[in-house]
């Protein structure tokens, strides 16, 4: 499975990629409206730190509106996916880029038709918002499961990636139910590191040295 990190945070991106397992980056205008930039100056630089793909998402509501934004960030690079909501007018957008060979990832899916109707549509990701659901006393890895096993059936070339990730788990259930990527905050990618045994071990390893060398 493929790690993202859901940040426009120059910082962060910079300290996920030298450890050598980031995939790739989504980004969307709140994230971006946080660094307090111009939008387009940060997705250029994230795209020259990341080869993988980079998600830069459209504000605009109707279809042609998001033609053109989308046509704009793929100028940037190779590498950019652009975000269409789903909406109606989102799919209308979808099925142009795609045409066009512009890859985009269909964002706020929140049911498996949903997510069938932006794969049917052509879209290359769909991002089903699990924590949001989880919010809502809803279960938003079931949604995912509920899209991997359609996707699965009919042989859709779609990635699943799952989105507003909360927590390690999040991430580990991602995995074991197939999803294709995970997005996930700096924080949560952090802990994916993580364990007290480790630290203990390593200590514990590090104290045996010392008195070896005493």
């Amino acid at each position: 499975m493929k790690l993202f990190l859901d940040t426009a945070n120059i910082t962060e991106i910079e300290q996920a990629q030298a450890m050598g397992v980031l995939d790739g980056v989504t980004t969307n205008p709140t994230l971006l409206a946080k660094e307090g930039r111009d939008p387009v100056q940060v997705v250029q630089e994230i795209c020259e730190i990341l080869e993988g793909p980079v998600n830069a998402e459209v504000i605009s509501t109707d279809c042609e509106g998001m033609l053109k934004e989308a046509r704009q960030w793929a100028k940037l690079s190779e590498n950019i996916v652009v975000k269409i909501p789903m909406t109606r007018e989102g799919m209308k957008a979808v099925k142009k880029l795609s045409e066009e060979e512009i890859p985009t990832n269909v964002t706020l899916v929140f049911s498996p038709s949903q997510a069938l109707i932006a794969a049917k549509a052509g879209a290359a990701y769909v991002s089903p918002f699990v924590g949001r659901l989880d919010d809502r006393s809803e279960d938003g890895m079931q949604l995912a499961a509920q899209i991997i096993q359609i996707f699965n059936n009919y042989g859709f070339g779609t990635e699943v990636l799952v989105a507003s990730v909360r927590h390690p788990m999040h991430v580990v259930e991602a995995a074991l139910m197939g999803a294709d990527i995970a997005t996930m905050p700096y924080a949560v990618f952090e802990k994916l590191f993580e364990h007290p045994l480790t630290d203990l071990g390593l200590q514990q390893f590090l104290a045996d040295w010392g008195k070896l060398k005493r």
